[in-house]
Order: structure tokens, then sequence, then C-alpha cells
């Protein structure tokens, strides 16, 4: 019995076109980031989604509500999956942060995930927070597949959990676009496998298809017999 999970971003946003901190800042989507997310909702619109999931910020709110309206599902806000909180960047363009507080700002270049501006969040924390949240989520809808809109660094931050690497890259290894779809299958909350990542097929006038539960593909876990 497999558990799928559509990982999305929420649509772009006024701040993040503009390259700012905007983790904990309460910002809403842009007219483009709208657009996002309906040609999100038209791809998975056929897709038998049991739940949708946010992040209680207007910007993933919104997403998850359009997303959602196909299926006619309400959204269930869950705090575990907020952005990272960048305190005292919270509103300033990398540069400003970089200029203002150059100390502070090599120091969390060199290492995201253990250190924090000052009044922020770690890496750290962020994945102490979102991954319980993820597999209470999977717990909870065993065989189903689910919808979590979240951000940016939360889910490179899941995914770098998820896949085992050095969570110090997870700025350097992963990139996510507004509106992506990012799809991982659970086996069961041991055993997950990425198998879409910052999918945005859906931008092209043709959307794009779903792909398939990955099989065996010389894995015991994804076996056809267990499918």
């Amino acid at each position: 019995m497999t558990t799928r999970i559509f990982l999305v971003r929420h649509g772009a946003t006024v701040l993040s076109a503009e390259d700012r901190f905007a983790g904990a800042t309460n910002v809403e989507l842009s007219d483009t980031g709208r657009e996002q997310a309906r040609a999100l909702s038209r791809r998975l619109a056929d897709q038998p989604i049991a739940a949708f999931y946010a992040s209680p910020l207007d910007r993933t709110m919104e997403t998850a509500g359009i997303l959602a309206e196909p299926h006619g599902a309400e959204v269930v806000p869950e705090r575990g999956f907020l952005e990272i909180n960048h305190g005292v960047w919270e509103g300033l363009t990398r540069s400003e942060a970089e200029a203002r507080h150059a100390e502070m700002y090599a120091k969390w270049e060199a290492d995201p995930f253990n250190f924090a501006p000052e009044g922020g969040e770690t890496g750290l924390g962020v994945t102490a927070r979102a991954m319980p949240a993820l597999l209470d989520v999977v717990g909870r809808h065993q065989g189903e597949i689910v919808c979590i809109v979240s951000h940016k660094a939360t889910i490179r931050l899941v995914m770098g959990a998820i896949l085992g690497f050095d969570p110090r890259r997870y700025r350097d290894h992963l990139d996510l676009n507004p509106a992506s779809l990012t799809i991982v299958d659970f086996r069961d909350t041991m055993n997950a496998r990425l198998t879409v990542f910052n999918d945005v097929a859906h931008y092209a006038p043709d959307g794009g298809a779903i792909p398939p539960v990955p099989g065996a593909r010389l894995s015991k876990v994804w076996g056809a017999a267990s499918r």
C-alpha cells in the first residue's frame, strides 16, 4: 500500500519575485502566483486527492484553496509546514542582509542548517517540526493521495532528511520554482521514494502527465508484489 504525497510550493508573491527574505512574513500571492496555482490545479483536477494540508500563511492557504476547489475539499492548516523564519532579515533582499550583517550572513551561508540570523530559525529547527508533521499525515492517510502546500526551504529541508544528504548543503543541492510539484511515495514512514521533483510542466499550455507509482527498480520495498 503506497501513500502518495504531492508537495507543492506556493505560487509566486511580490516578495519572492524581488528575491527578498519572507519566510515568516505573511504576504499574499501575486497575480502571477494565482495563475501558476490555477495551472497546477487544472493538472491535478483528475487526481483522487483525499486531503489538503497547508502552512497557515496566506500564500500557502490561498494556493492550497485553489488546488482543493475542483475536489470540493477543505484545506487543513498545519503549522509544522511553515517556512523558515529569517529573523532580522525578513523583508530584506539578500544583498541588503549581507551588507547590514556581514559576519552573521557569512556564518549562515557556511551552515544554514545549524546557524540562524538573529531572531530566526535554523534549518535543523524547521526539520524538527516539519518531518513529524509530514509523517503524521502519511500515517493518517495510508494508501491515499494527499496534497501538502508548503514553502521553498521547508520542502528542501524535508527532502534532505528523506534523501539523507548533508543538510548543511540543502540550499546548494535543491531548488524549487513557485507552484512546483514534488511527489514522494511512501511505502511506510520509514521507506520513501522521490518520484518527481520541482516539476513545472503545468506552466506549459498542454500541462503535464502525473507519473505512476514506481515499480520494483531493484528494490524489494517497491517490488510489484507489495504494491
